[in-house]
């Protein structure tokens, strides 16, 4: 019976006959001095690649990852994986390069697997910020700023206990891992983090920490990444003044009446017309009229969808402005006062209440550096609704202050029509998940041009108008919203 080999195995005086009578025979083969493979088909580096684990365990027993390869958990930018062991030595192997380094094994806190272990948080920050010097290519370990911005990620996504519990596990290991200094200068990262010390830290997250202006960096790239995409392929431009008239009013009931509607506020459009002609709520839903009354007060105003925030303060002070009479019918909500605990959308979870301020205010800054009303509308209404700041009605008010800016900047607002609402919805997770802004600039672009294609003169026509396109349907694969004809010219 033909013996079986593992996937990836050493040879050893005792298999060495066995194993090179296997090679003659096509069963195995070697992809490295003493390790072979039985995988015949297969790159010899992706079977490295595939079963890292596994070679590691079988050429660096005992050993301990470390250094740069503990805090990045994968290969670095030059192929290589980081070893403390028993003795100094370089192995090459198809697409990976083990670099061991001669120095203590395991200790109190480094996590075993298999045959070796991987140094704990506290020991791989130590390391780090031990000397080292790049001979020819990378270092052993990362830059200073890389280290203060893990830790300042730590210190985001699982607080001040992560990084005493770290301090903590320092301390108690230095002396025999001989790190002293390096614990004296990870208490400092730690303690300016804090607050506690002082520090030079000149990664812009530590050092927002520091100034306590803490923000959420995924949410800042991924705003920069829509602004430089918007700023090089501009989009809409489709050109509206608005005025105190028929035809502003009639945007702004539809605005609100859509805009509510994705959030899963429900009306007969004839409702939604009485609840904003009359200004009262239905009694069985109250909280609902609400709704769809205050997101109206607000879309429909002229004084209100005219201003554009130029600071800071401006934008934070328009925020909680629009937010509040939008919500001021569901007091439970908190109209007006950023959320104090964290909100989440099915598994997704937005960022943390002490982030919010100041991610929306590095985020602004990259919204307030473009000029065209589109681009800005467009990053205005993905930030906000990206931060989520408020515990409801997030949605509504990132839609408002999306048209504010192109009502001010003498542009056609975006209207959501229900039927399209899986599509806005998926472009915008989209953006979210995979930093790709493309979707979501393609599909504002094409609802402006559906609202700009529409005489909202006469609320019935316009109604009917929005019948045809099949506006009002639910969403649904086999219904599709339907662009309106180009408006007839004389």
């Amino acid at each position: 019976m033909m013996k079986k080999f593992p996937t990836v195995f050493l040879s050893t005086a005792k298999t060495s006959v066995a194993i090179k009578f296997a090679e003659k025979k096509g069963q195995v083969r070697k992809i490295a001095p003493r390790l072979y493979t039985s995988n015949m088909k297969d790159s010899p580096a992706q079977i490295v690649s595939q079963n890292r684990w596994q070679i590691l365990d079988l050429l660096v027993p005992g050993g301990v990852i470390s250094h740069r390869s503990a805090l990045e958990r994968s290969i670095s930018p030059d192929g290589k994986v980081y070893v403390t062991n028993q003795y100094q030595r370089k192995i090459e192997l198809p697409g990976l390069v083990i670099a061991q380094i001669k120095g203590p094994g395991p200790v109190e806190g480094d996590m075993p697997m298999l045959s070796f272990h991987i140094s704990s948080h506290a020991r791989a920050f130590l390391e780090n910020l031990s000397p080292s010097r790049a001979k020819g290519g990378e270092a052993k370990i990362l830059p200073r700023e890389d280290i203060e911005r893990k830790l300042a990620d730590l210190l985001r996504t699982k607080g001040e206990e992560e990084l005493n519990s770290i301090r903590d596990e320092s301390r108690k290991i230095a002396r025999e891992l001989g790190f002293e200094k390096e614990q004296k200068k990870l208490d400092q990262l730690i303690g300016a983090l804090m607050g506690t010390r002082t520090a030079k830290v000149t990664d812009s997250v530590a050092v927002s920490y520091i100034q306590r202006e803490p923000y959420d960096p995924n949410t800042v790239e991924k705003v920069d990444i829509l602004q430089r995409t918007l700023s090089q392929s501009p989009k809409g431009g489709r050109g509206y003044s608005a005025q105190a008239d028929d035809t502003f009013y009639n945007q702004g009931f539809f605005d609100a009446y859509f805009s509510n509607y994705i959030e899963g506020t429900k009306f007969e459009v004839s409702i939604a017309r009485d609840i904003v002609s009359s200004g009262t709520v239905p009694f069985d839903r109250p909280s609902d009229g609400h709704d769809i009354l205050g997101t109206y007060q607000l879309v429909a105003s002229l004084e209100e969808m005219t201003m554009s925030p130029r600071t800071v303060e401006e934008f934070m002070d328009s925020l909680v402005h629009r937010h509040e009479i939008i919500m001021v019918g569901r007091p439970d909500k908190r109209p007006g006062e950023f959320k104090e605990k964290k909100n989440f959308a099915g598994q997704t979870e937005f960022v943390a209440p002490d982030l919010v301020e100041g991610t929306l205010s590095q985020c602004f800054e990259i919204c307030n550096s473009l000029s065209d009303p589109f681009a800005r509308a467009i990053v205005m209404a993905f930030l906000i609704t990206e931060v989520h700041p408020f515990y409801d009605g997030n949605g509504r008010t990132a839609r408002a202050a999306m048209n504010a800016e192109l009502i001010a900047g003498e542009q056609t607002r975006i209207i959501v029509p229900s039927v399209f609402r899986s599509e806005y919805l998926q472009s915008l997770k989209r953006l979210t998940k995979h930093s790709d802004p493309t979707a979501f600039i393609r599909v504002m672009d094409y609802l402006q041009e559906f609202v700009s294609r529409i005489g909202f003169s006469n609320q019935v026509e316009t109604e009917t108008v929005l019948r045809e396109c099949l506006a009002f349907e639910d969403p649904d694969d086999a219904v599709r919203l339907k662009m309106p004809p180009l408006p007839k010219t004389e």
